[in-house]
């Protein structure tokens, strides 16, 4: 059995986009994560200060929760954890990009740019080999050996 934490960050580094939001409030927004290389254990969002996400943290960390679906990277996961406002420079620098930079004409010293840290408590996981040549083909192999198809590693990951 795969060890789901370890695959999930590794996984994670190269994942574009998932959805972020405040728990229990219902709506989950697209965000680029970006995982710390060097320390795993917190994902980092940029945001506009005037962002519902950003407003929501402004008096403190919130219960959180972030959901990502990667064919590409086979990682697929629907994380609990705590989100907040960042000030960490180091963190910023790391996570800046070009996506970032498309937002915000200042760059990362735009005064409007917020830095968001999620760090997760736990979630459900899933990792795949293969992408979706893989999973046509464990579908087929069903249909033909009427074994169940080989979806890859799914469990409860605690992270803190």
């Amino acid at each position: 059995m795969a060890d789901l934490k370890r695959e999930f960050w590794d996984r994670i580094e190269d994942v574009r986009s998932g959805m972020l939001g405040i728990k229990g409030e219902g709506r989950l927004v697209p965000m680029s994560p970006k995982a710390d290389d060097d320390a795993p254990g917190a994902l980092w969002f940029i945001t506009a200060k005037g962002t519902e996400l950003a407003r929501s943290v402004a008096a403190g960390p919130r219960d959180a929760q972030f959901v990502v679906a990667d064919d590409g990277e086979g990682l697929y996961a629907d994380l609990d954890g705590t989100l907040e406002h960042s000030t960490d420079r180091e963190a910023l620098d790391e996570a800046w990009s070009f996506v970032a930079d498309a937002w915000f004409d200042g760059g990362k010293h735009d005064a409007a740019v917020c830095l968001l840290k999620f760090t997760p408590s736990k979630g459900e996981v899933s990792v795949t080999e293969g992408g979706g040549a893989k999973f046509l083909y464990e579908i087929a192999k069903a249909h033909l050996t009427d074994e169940t198809p080989d979806m890859g590693e799914h469990g409860t990951v605690t992270f803190a």
